[in-house]
C-alpha cells in the first residue's frame, strides 16, 4: 500500500524518552462507559478503513461504528474532505457524531511534513493545518502523522534529530489548532519503520505532549519487539491500532491487506494488551483492517466482528 496506508536503536535512546514525555498533560476527553471500566481501562474505537472498501462515505460510517457499539471513531481526512466537497457541513457532520455517542478519537492524515524538500514540507505543513482546522470542527483532538513522503524504497534515509526537529514543527502547528499530531510507526517505511526509531524521535522533540500511534502489524513488519511497549509512560500512548496477522506469508511479504481480526492471527495479543493497558492507563483501540475480504462483507457485520473479538481479547487479559 503506497499511501492507503533492527532492534531498538540502543537502551539508552529508549531510556531517555521517559524523561521527555513522562511529564505530558492527559489529552481531555468524554468519559465513556468503557473508560469507566476500571478493569480494562480500554476505550474502543472504529477506524474506518476497516469498512473503506465499502465506500459508504462518513456518514454512514458514523452510523456504522455507533450500531455495532463502538465508543468512538477515527476517521480518514480524504474521506472528510470528499464530504465537504460534495457539500457537506462539517457543523451537521459533528452533531451527527455526538448524536450517536461517538467520539472522534483520532483520524488518519497523510501530511509529508518530514521529507527533505524544504517546498514540500512548507505546503505540507499548511495542508496540516488545513486538516487539523476541520478535524477540530467535528470534535476531534488528534491526528496520525505516519512518515509519508520519506517511506517508499528510494527514499533518502532521514537522520533521526533532523526527523525530531520536523515533527516539532508539526507539533507546534498542533498547539496552534488544538489537534495533537500522534507520530506514526510505519512499518514497511524506509524512515521511522522500527519503535526504536520513533520513540527517539518523539522524545528528542522536547514537546510535552509528545506522543506516538503505534499499531500491532507495523510493529510485526518493521522487525522491533513487542516488549517495547512496556517502556511507555502513559501519555506517550493514547490511540493504538489493534489487528493481528497470520502465520503466512512470511514478514517480508505481508502486507497491509493480510492485517485480521484481534485473535484470528498469531500476534501475542494479550502480552500487547497487558504492556499498553497496565498502571491503570486509559487508551484507544482502534480497530484498522484493510482486508479485503472483509470489504467484501455487510459493513456493521463487520464492525460488529471486530468489536467483539476486541472485546474477547481484553477479556482473556483479565480473566
Amino acid at each position: 500500500m503506497s499511501v492507503d496506508r533492527r532492534l531498538f536503536l540502543s537502551a539508552a535512546a529508549a531510556s531517555g524518552l521517559g524523561a521527555a514525555v513522562s511529564y505530558a498533560a492527559p489529552m481531555p476527553g468524554p468519559v465513556s462507559k468503557a473508560a469507566q471500566d476500571a478493569k480494562s481501562g480500554f476505550r474502543y474505537c472504529l477506524n474506518t478503513s476497516t469498512i473503506r472498501g465499502q465506500e459508504l462515505g462518513i456518514e454512514k460510517e458514523v452510523d456504522v461504528a455507533a450500531a455495532a457499539g463502538y465508543d468512538g471513531i477515527e476517521p480518514w481526512i480524504p474521506t472528510l474532505r470528499q464530504f465537504v466537497e460534495k457539500g457537506g457541513k462539517l457543523s451537521d457532520l459533528a452533531k451527527r457524531i455526538s448524536d450517536a455517542g461517538l467520539t472522534v478519537d483520532s483520524a488518519i492524515g497523510f501530511a509529508q511534513w518530514i521529507v527533505d524538500d524544504e517546498t514540500k514540507r512548507k505546503a505540507a505543513l499548511e495542508e496540516a493545518k488545513r486538516d487539523m482546522d476541520m478535524l477540530r470542527e467535528i470534535g476531534g483532538t488528534r491526528i496520525a502523522a505516519p512518515p509519508v513522503g520519506a517511506h517508499q524504497g528510494d527514499s533518502p534515509k532521514i537522520d533521526l534529530f533532523v526527523a525530531a526537529e520536523r515533527f516539532r514543527a508539526l507539533q507546534d502547528l498542533g498547539d496552534q489548532t488544538g489537534v495533537v499530531p500522534q507520530l506514526e510507526v510505519w512499518g514497511f517505511s524506509k524512515n521511522l519503520s522500527r519503535l526504536g526509531e520513533v520513540m527517539f524521535v518523539i522524545g528528542e522533540t522536547g514537546h510535552p505532549k509528545a506522543c506516538l500511534l503505534l499499531d500491532i502489524y507495523h510493529i510485526f513488519k518493521g522487525g522491533s519487539a513487542f516488549t517495547g511497549l512496556d517502556l511507555f509512560s502513559d501519555n506517550a500512548l493514547q490511540v493504538f491500532h489493534v489487528n493481528d496477522y497470520p502465520a503466512t506469508p512470511e514478514r517480508a511479504e505481508m502486507n497491509d491487506s493480510h492485517r485480521v481480526y484481534p485473535g484470528d492471527g498469531i500476534a501475542p495479543m494479550s502480552n500487547i494488551l497487558n504492556a499498553i493497558g497496565g498502571h491503570g492507563r486509559e487508551i484507544t483501540l482502534s480497530l484498522e483492517l484493510f482486508n479485503r475480504d472483509y470489504w467484501k462483507q455487510d459493513a456493521l457485520e463487520v464492525a460488529k466482528t471486530g468489536l467483539s473479538k476486541m472485546k474477547a481479547a481484553v477479556a482473556a487479559v483479565n480473566a
